[in-house]
């Protein structure tokens, strides 16, 4: 179900969604309470699993709508679309806490706007994915090139990667601590400028550590957990009390900035081995490469399972190489990366 007050981008939504066979569009309505009465009249097995969710609307907008139809259609994903601003991400981020599963950000006109090839390939895969997270369909088996040790080492730092459908996973992983752990926790998230430090305010409502966006220069403490900004690569560099924050305007890689390879090949240089990493849900393959580096240095590697993964693009990539220790849910690997500290089960 698309519902968006704009009939042109309901036009656009639904010829970019219909490029895929997989997905069909049943229902399109022009505001949130349009949606209700849609999703009322129809039978249980009929209604969306996924409903495009925008949060500007007359009548009733998406925030006011969203729990409503949640309640009206517990079975369907939402996924709501906002601006790319600060007000829609921080309604993105109000959407998130209240039960969306997952965004996608509108591409402003300056930058091609619904036509941006990445827009359409972003937005067809999250429908897809967490389409199938609903229908629980069979993972496929993995067939690593090689067996990785099933070790880790006790870790200076930790960094995490994620991509499509990132929020929740990061949300999950998060969620699962049982204590700060007793290093840095350096994440990239591909996510535009201005939704990271609201992502940063989500994760640090879950009450595990405190979580904010690095700063330039600012010294990397135990417990804590920093962000790359949006559009920013996120590096670590040596210091006389252990790793201080480098942010770099450098080219984007993978077609990503902030990019997960960037950040790993940073550590391995001021880290050696003593470094784990984990490999959440997203397209692409971003820190296959910064990974193959990490393990040839003696360091940890960790994969998200492909059945709690919204696309097993990423994390895929590196358990196909035979990179990954443990390939597993958010929540299995929070513990795996306490164990690795010495806080957790072995």
């Amino acid at each position: 179900m698309l519902c968006d007050d704009s009939a042109v981008a309901r036009g656009a939504l639904a010829r970019l969604l219909g490029r895929d066979a997989a997905i069909r569009v049943v229902a399109q309505a022009q505001d949130g309470r349009q949606a209700l009465e849609m999703l009322a009249a129809m039978p249980a097995a009929a209604r969306p699993e996924v409903i495009l969710l925008d949060l500007e609307m007359p009548v009733m907008d998406g925030l006011t709508a969203l729990p409503l139809i949640l309640r009206a259609a517990p079975g369907s994903s939402v996924i709501v679309a906002s601006a790319l601003s600060q007000r829609g991400a921080a309604a993105t981020m109000a959407a998130l806490r209240a039960g969306a599963v997952d965004y996608v950000p509108k591409p402003a006109a300056a930058q091609g706007g619904m036509a941006d090839p990445a827009f359409g390939e972003e937005l067809r895969a999250k429908v897809l994915g967490w389409a199938r997270m609903r229908q629980r369909a069979a993972p496929r088996p993995v067939r690593p090139a090689a067996t990785a040790s099933g070790t880790l080492p006790k870790p200076q730092v930790i960094a995490i990667g994620s991509s499509t459908g990132g929020p929740q996973a990061l949300a999950a992983l998060v969620g699962a601590l049982t204590r700060p752990p007793p290093v840095p926790v350096l994440v990239v998230q591909h996510m535009p400028a201005g939704f990271t430090a609201l992502l940063a305010d989500h994760l640090a409502r879950l009450r595990r550590l405190p979580c904010a966006e690095a700063r330039d220069g600012e010294a990397l403490l135990p417990g804590r957990l920093y962000l790359a900004p949006g559009d920013r690569h996120l590096l670590a560099k040596p210091a006389a009390a252990g790793l201080v924050a480098q942010l770099s305007d450098g080219a984007p890689e993978n077609f990503c900035r902030p990019a997960v390879d960037p950040l790993l090949r940073s550590l391995v240089a001021a880290c050696g081995g003593r470094v784990v990493a984990a490999i959440l849900t997203g397209m692409g393959q971003d820190g296959l490469a910064g990974c193959r580096a990490l393990r040839e240095a003696g360091g940890g590697v960790l994969a998200q399972d492909e059945a709690s993964s919204v696309v097993w693009g990423m994390p895929g990539a590196v358990a196909r190489a035979g990179l990954a220790a443990t390939i597993a849910p958010p929540e299995e690997i929070a513990a795996r990366l306490l164990a690795a500290c010495g806080e957790g089960r072995a």
